[in-house]
């Protein structure tokens, strides 16, 4: 077990045992449910076990949820601020044990588990200036002696994805201050569990409700509660399309609220006259970094003919260099895949490439060990194969080749998906037609750097199957509030809307 391990003593630091109860319910750690057990991608060992809740447990804490946002909105914004800042000292307190947790149970590296903490800390700065500054628009009415007004927010429920299983609460919830619950993914219930102690402490030292801030590890039926709840306005989800597509079904039956951050199949351009130093080292990253496993990754990299040749023997040089292995050992760059059926989701992707012509320039294999270890993998495939306009979740890189920047910009826009994409030039006319009104369709769209790499202060996101959800950003607020348009008279007449006489 892990617990068992000199090097996994930390765990205890955070509040973790060998077993534990996986809900935060009602200000308690509580949980009835079957017993799971969370191992370790780098060798399948297990961790810890967690106890998953039921649906009897749920429902107990949806009641006591909808009981402490009431004591919670009646909080100023300035006061709420100051618990969010509060939460950020908590986690930058255990900056370094935590980071190594998401390391430990997803498989990033660990430089790549630390640095998404920090993304959470960040988050929780930027959230406490919008703290004072919740203020709705003022607006002068046609009528006289009368006056408009906008305001208000309520509960969210934040369904996390494995890949960044601290980060995705952080962009909702630092923002949104009323976190009504939170299902972490169900093989990371160890971060979903650590994190939400800490925030729990908080609470309990300024005498608020444990309710404000909940936590479920559970499966599917846990997800689809929260999404059919007529209790939570706004469900915030990270995931697939596929299952994006039916959350979204249900919440909006139940004319519910929907944040959807799904699929990504980015793509990355580079043009005759990039420098192609900084475009290789960009690829690199963007292609090999947390094992092919952000939604943010460079999955299709297409290459000017001109150039084609020298980008990608430099390219295959470096992923034959990379050292992969244990995410927490220094000098790793590729840990594992999260999951067995990852592992197995990567060679069949491997088998549907070479069936569909693809040539495997690198990589291309699993690596027989007790852990989930494939190798980064260079693909020369056609534009129009079929499996192109599809996200391998891996660490998979197709390459093309294009002679215009029109057919760059058509073919990277040729996929259902539209969340992040890329160009490497020099040239201003390029550029500003990359980000212009015909160039790339995505929600994220750069100039020589990668396709990953998010930061707080840009609204995070993408178009078509992507979901269309925004995180992040300095207006990101606005989508955890109520909308409504208050109009006040405040005088003795009674002047209709329009100049109607009615009577």
């Amino acid at each position: 077990m892990g617990f068992a391990k000199k090097d996994h003593e930390f765990l205890r630091a955070i509040g973790l045992a060998p077993g534990n109860p996986g809900g935060f319910i009602n200000g308690k750690w509580k949980a009835s449910g079957p017993f799971i057990s969370t191992v370790s991608p780098s060798n399948n060992q297990e961790i810890a076990k967690v106890r998953e809740v039921s649906m009897e447990e749920y429902e107990e804490d949806l009641w006591s949820c909808n009981g402490a946002a009431k004591t919670w909105k009646s909080l100023p914004g300035l006061k709420r601020g100051e618990i969010v800042r509060q939460i950020e000292d908590a986690l930058r307190e255990k900056l370094q044990h935590l980071g190594k947790l998401v390391s430990l149970e997803m498989g990033k590296i660990l430089a790549e588990g630390i640095g998404e903490v920090q993304e959470v800390i960040d988050m929780c700065d930027f959230a406490v200036g919008p703290s004072r500054q919740l203020n709705g628009s003022i607006i002068p009415s046609e009528r006289p002696d009368h006056m408009m007004f906008e305001f208000d927010y309520a509960i969210v429920g934040v369904i996390t994805a494995f890949n960044f299983p601290c980060a995705v609460l952080g962009w909702n919830a630092c923002i949104a201050l009323v976190c009504g619950n939170w299902k972490g993914a169900p093989t990371t219930p160890l971060v979903t569990i650590a994190v939400t102690k800490l925030i729990a402490e908080v609470l309990e030292k300024n005498d608020l409700p444990g309710a404000i801030f909940t936590a479920f590890c559970g499966g599917a039926e846990i997800g689809e509660a929260i999404a059919k709840d007529t209790r939570i306005p706004l469900v915030s989800f990270t995931g697939s399309s596929k299952v994006g597509v039916k959350v979204q079904q249900i919440v909006t039956e139940r004319f519910g609220k929907c944040l959807l951050e799904l699929s990504g199949n980015n793509a990355l351009i580079v043009m005759d006259d990039a420098d192609v130093g900084l475009a290789v080292r960009s690829i690199f990253f963007a292609a090999v970094g947390t094992a092919g496993q952000r939604c943010t990754m460079c999955r299709r990299l297409y290459l000017d003919e001109s150039i084609y040749q020298n980008v990608l023997d430099q390219l295959v040089g470096l992923y034959k260099q990379v050292k992969i292995g244990d995410p927490l050992e220094t000098g790793t760059l590729v840990g594992p895949v999260h999951t067995k059926v990852s592992r197995e989701n990567f060679e069949k992707g491997i088998s549907t490439i070479k069936s569909q012509r693809g040539k495997i320039l690198t990589g291309g294999s699993v690596i027989e060990s007790d852990g989930n270890f494939v190798q980064p993998t260079i693909v020369e495939i056609a534009s129009n194969a079929s499996v192109v306009k599809e996200e391998l979740f891996g660490p998979v890189l197709y390459v093309m080749k294009f002679k215009t920047l029109e057919e760059a910009v058509e073919l990277n826009n040729s996929v259902p998906q539209g969340l992040s994409s890329s160009i490497f030039t020099s040239k201003p006319n390029t550029i500003f037609k990359w980000i212009g009104p015909h160039g790339s369709d995505c929600g994220i769209v750069n100039v020589n750097i990668p396709t990953n790499g998010a930061e707080i202060g840009g609204a995070f996101g993408g178009e078509k199957a992507t979901g269309g959800g925004r995180e992040a950003g300095i207006d990101s607020w606005k989508q955890y509030m109520r909308r409504s348009t208050c109009t006040i008279n405040y005088g003795t007449e009674r002047p209709l809307a329009q100049g109607i006489n009615f009577g």
